[in-house]
């Protein structure tokens, strides 16, 4: 399947919506249509192409309207259009609905706006999308560990694996499809970032994932993928954690870890600079005292390890 923007089925009545190129803001979300009502699973970073993606969702929703929405975890990119689909019941589990409330969109405008070197920071990863008028709606239902409720007559399971890429990340089962909505757990043809972690468990949901009965896997950002990429990313963590772990017995510093960690081909990966962030929390999860910098520093330090002889 083509890699372009827009709805994509990947199974009967159950769709893909994905936005190239996949890097920072540029997630996918999800559709499961049943009889008289549909699923949207996460809404996108901004209004304009929240609502954008809802147009082009019109057809497929004409007869089974969006009654239900799912948020995966809490980054802005998979719930700030959530105020567009007023009415419908929001469902999370009770650790992203807490970490919802913590990074409100009005701050996300202001940096947009910011004069001097953090404003030209953010604007670097973010500068595409428009935060201005986003009004937090947070779930109406929460969950921990698992839950599972019909759509129309079809199954959807949701599955707690978090905390990993943030406090609360979710995988969306569709049984009768053979297909899993992964959030942010998956980033195909990009680098994870670990904000929380610890890797642990993120490992263990690619194991989750690869032992699951499913054909079709919808990453969070990037193309659809297989259990080989899920592989991959799982390799990917497996590696960071163990050079981390390595560097931090070693005394080393997290941000020199950084620089000094070989990536061995997983700089072909986009946005490869989040291996600042990861390193950073292998060393939190080992030394629970450990001083994380705080988030301007922490997009500062992935932006220097992107330029050319960092």
């Amino acid at each position: 399947m083509s890699y372009t923007l827009g709805l994509h089925e990947v199974a009967e009545g159950t769709h893909a919506y994905l936005q190239p190129d996949g890097g920072w803001g540029w997630s996918n979300a999800g559709l499961v249509v049943g009889d008289g009502e549909s699923l949207l699973v996460d809404t996108l970073f901004d209004l304009k192409i929240t609502q954008r993606m809802l147009d082009v969702m019109a057809n497929a929703t004409r007869d089974a309207g969006i009654n239900t929405v799912v948020n995966t975890h809490a980054n802005g990119d998979h719930c700030y259009g959530n105020q567009l689909l007023k009415g419908s019941q929001i469902i999370a589990s009770a650790a992203t609905a807490h970490e919802m409330s913590e990074v409100p969109p009005a701050m996300l405008a202001a940096l947009n706006k910011a004069p001097g070197e953090v404003g030209d920071l953010f604007r670097h990863f973010f500068g595409e999308f428009e935060f201005d008028g986003i009004e937090p709606v947070l779930p109406t239902q929460t969950f921990t560990g698992r839950h599972s409720f019909e759509i129309g007559g079809r199954t959807i399971e949701l599955v707690e694996v978090g905390p990993a890429h943030t406090q609360g990340d979710t995988l969306v089962f569709v049984p009768d499809a053979k297909t899993v909505y992964t959030g942010d757990i998956l980033f195909i043809g990009g680098t994870p970032v670990v904000w929380v972690g610890p890797l642990d468990n993120w490992i263990a949901a690619c194991d989750l994932i690869c032992s699951s009965d499913v054909d079709h896997i919808v990453p969070g950002h990037g193309p659809l993928t297989d259990k080989a990429g899920v592989t991959a990313i799982r390799d990917y963590l497996v590696y960071v954690q163990s050079e981390a772990a390595e560097r931090f017995n070693g005394g080393m510093d997290a941000w020199d870890a950084a620089r000094d960690i070989a990536l061995n081909g997983f700089e072909k990966w986009g946005e490869f600079g989040r291996l600042a962030v990861n390193v950073d929390t292998v060393y939190r999860t080992m030394d629970p005292t450990h001083k994380s910098p705080d988030v301007v520093e922490q997009f500062r330090r992935m932006f220097a390890l992107e330029q050319p002889g960092h």
